[in-house]
Parts: structure tokens; C-alpha cells; sequence
């Protein structure tokens, strides 16, 4: 087998270090298994709350995945990036890096000055474009633009820059100058089937969201949709999973709507199984975002059965004309006229839960991180 070194960003820091166990540390899981070891660098917490009961730089994992938090800010992560990717590399001379890259781009730069001095190859990891295909702020504007002007020259040393949807960021990369060869698709989506299955509960949510409550997710939309639907159907019922900026300010929209008898704020989900079973009792997930990577939650639905509306982001082109998923447009009336109809259509939603087990099926976890490990390895020769 061979070392690895992964560089990833805050929100992995935090899953591994809060002991909450999400997606990342799910991955590595399994992901460990073919590795002798893994080094993963990653930026400063600065929340004691997520930091939990782990030492900054002596969290291990599986026995033998080493976490590294920076104790350093973030303005100076580039600095402790190089320092200790170096120091790892005196210490363990690790074959490859794996590098999860977005704007400001300290992660790339940084990689790329290691390389250069140990000779190791890097894969950049491309998991989300802020700001496209549609910018939910003014800072998704800015990060748009600059990942479309830095990202040819970022991408230059890198020995292969990975993918996890199909259409939507390689049609953005190449536009952007990076070089198609270069382009290697791998998903990113590791879906425990023993978890996330049809299980026959009751259903009491007419519609779900799971997600940060952030304005890139477009929550607000989905009020403003859930309010037209409500005109016509006072007995709706929605839930939102997740926490966030806009917890507040949703909690008062519900008031000024007058939805408190139609949307729970449910709050976080404590592990993969509450997300299923949230899931299996709902009838429509909605995911209206702006821009996303995944978003693995439609995924998730697809393998409960669960007939999803989500609009035009990350791997749902690759799904459009499968008919497990439908397009909704970033517009409230769109979004509203969609939930409203498939409500009324138990037939069409039976039919598409039947396509979405089916195309769950290929992003089986143990299967899906195989052949990430797999691919990595063939990088290397």
C-alpha cells in the first residue's frame, strides 16, 4: 500500500474533531483501508464547541489516520500547511497529496510549493464552484470570478484535478482553460445502503429540507413556496433539517407567513440514521440551492424512496433525464407549482422512487470509496 496526505478544509476539520461523525468521517471509514497511513491537514477551529475533546494536532483516528488542526489563523494557514506537510514528509515520505481546493486557494498554493520541494504529486479536488452556476451573495460573485481566472494556473502542477459530478464542473474547468485530459471524474458520493433504504414508515412531512441554513441553499425560496402552496393546502406539513446564519431570521418569516402550523425547524440531525428515517417519513425532499458539489442528500432520498424536486446544481444534470429527479427553477411560483402537482400525483412519485433506488445503487459506499482509492492509486503509477 502506499501514504497519503490529504488537505481539506474547516467543515472536515470540524466533523473529525467535534466527534459528530458526518460525511468525511464516514469516508474515511472505509477509506483507510487502503492506505498504511493518512495524514490530513487542516485549517484552525476556532469554536471550542466543535473543537470537542481532541488536542489540536494529536487526533488519530482508525489507527492510522493522523489529523493535524492548524493552532495557527487561518490567515497564516498557508505557512503551518507548509510546515507541517513538510515536517510529515521528513517523517513518513508520503506518496501523493489529495487536495480540496476553493477559493482563496491556500490549499493549492500550498501544495504546489510542497511539491516542488519534496517532488510529490498532488490531485486537486474541485467538489464545489461558489457562485455557479447561480451566486446566492456578492461573495459567491467574487469567489466565481476567481476560481474561473486562478484556476488554470492553480491547476498547472497538478497531477490530475478531480471531479464528483459529471457535467457541471468540467464544462465550467474547461471553459476556465484547464485542460480536458486533465479532468478525472470520481463521485464523491458514499451512500451506506444498510442505512438508507425504504424502511415503510408513515410518512408526516409533506415536504423536507436537509442543510446548513445558508442563503446558498436557497431556503428562503422554499418559504416563499411553501406559503403559495399553503393558500391551497392548509394542512401541509414541512420539515427543515439542519442549522445555520438563517436560523433566526427563518423562525421569524414562519411568523410573519403565518406557518407555524405548516414548518418544523427540526434543527440538526444527529447522525446518518435520523437523516433516513426523517427521510422515510417525508413524501418530497426539496432542494432548491444555488450552487453545490452534490448535494449528497438527493442521493440519500433517492435510495429511501423518496422522489426529490432540486434545482439545476452539481450532479443533477447527470440525473435530469433519468427521471428519478426534477428540475425546479431558482423561483418561488416554480417551486411552489412542482410540490404542488406531484402532491397530487401518487403515481408519478411512485414511479420516480422506483428510478431513484436504482440509480442510488452505483454509489454504494464500500464500492464508491474502492474506486476512489483505486483511481488515486493509478494516478500514481
Amino acid at each position: 500500500m502506499a501514504k497519503l496526505l490529504m488537505i481539506t478544509g474547516l467543515g472536515s476539520a470540524v466533523d473529525l474533531a467535534s466527534g459528530r461523525k458526518g460525511a468525511f468521517y464516514n469516508t474515511l471509514e472505509e477509506f483507510h483501508k487502503y492506505w498504511d497511513r493518512v495524514d490530513i491537514i487542516c485549517p484552525r477551529i476556532n469554536s471550542r464547541s466543535d473543537l470537542g475533546s481532541a488536542k489540536r494536532s494529536d487526533l488519530v483516528l482508525f489507527g492510522n489516520v493522523y489529523v493535524h488542526i492548524s493552532p495557527w489563523p487561518l490567515v497564516f494557514h498557508p505557512f503551518w500547511f507548509l510546515k507541517k506537510g513538510l515536517e510529515i514528509h521528513k517523517e513518513q515520505k508520503f506518496d501523493l497529496m489529495t487536495v480540496h481546493e476553493f477559493p482563496p486557494f491556500y490549499n493549492g498554493i500550498g501544495a504546489w510549493i510542497v511539491s516542488v520541494l519534496t517532488r510529490v504529486p498532488y490531485v486537486l479536488e474541485i467538489h464545489h464552484i461558489p457562485g455557479y452556476p447561480k451566486a446566492g451573495s456578492f461573495k459567491e460573485k467574487i469567489y466565481r470570478y476567481l476560481m474561473s481566472s486562478f484556476i488554470r494556473f492553480d491547476a498547472k502542477r497538478a497531477k490530475a484535478v478531480r471531479v464528483v459530478n459529471k457535467k457541471e464542473t468540467p464544462e465550467f474547468l474547461i471553459k476556465a482553460g484547464v485542460p480536458e485530459k486533465k479532468i478525472v471524474y470520481i463521485p464523491s458520493m458514499y451512500i451506506d445502503l444498510n442505512i438508507f433504504k425504504p424502511t415503510g414508515l408513515s410518512k408526516k412531512y409533506d415536504l423536507i429540507f436537509i442543510g446548513r441554513l445558508v442563503e446558498n441553499k436557497g431556503i428562503n425560496l422554499l418559504f416563499d413556496a411553501v406559503a403559495k402552496i399553503r393558500n391551497n393546502t392548509h394542512d401541509l406539513k414541512v420539515v427543515i433539517v439542519g442549522e445555520g446564519p438563517l436560523g433566526n431570521s427563518l423562525k421569524n418569516k414562519i411568523g410573519r407567513l403565518n406557518l407555524k402550523d405548516n414548518v418544523l425547524m427540526y434543527g440538526r440531525a444527529k447522525d446518518s440514521s435520523e437523516i433516513a428515517r426523517l427521510l422515510n417519513e417525508s413524501r418530497i425532499l426539496v432542494m432548491p440551492s444555488y450552487n453545490e458539489g452534490g448535494p449528497r442528500v438527493v442521493v440519500e432520498a433517492m435510495a429511501c424512496g423518496v422522489p426529490v424536486l432540486a434545482t439545476k446544481v452539481g450532479l443533477i444534470p447527470d440525473f435530469a433525464y433519468s427521471g428519478a429527479v426534477k428540475i425546479i427553477d431558482w423561483n418561488a411560483e416554480d417551486i411552489a407549482k412542482n410540490a404542488k402537482n406531484f402532491l397530487e400525483n401518487e403515481n408519478e412519485m411512485a414511479r420516480m422512487a422506483v428510478t431513484g433506488i436504482e440509480i442510488a445503487k452505483q454509489f454504494e459506499k464500500e464500492e464508491a470509496i474502492k474506486n476512489y482509492a483505486e483511481r488515486l492509486k493509478t494516478l500514481l503509477g
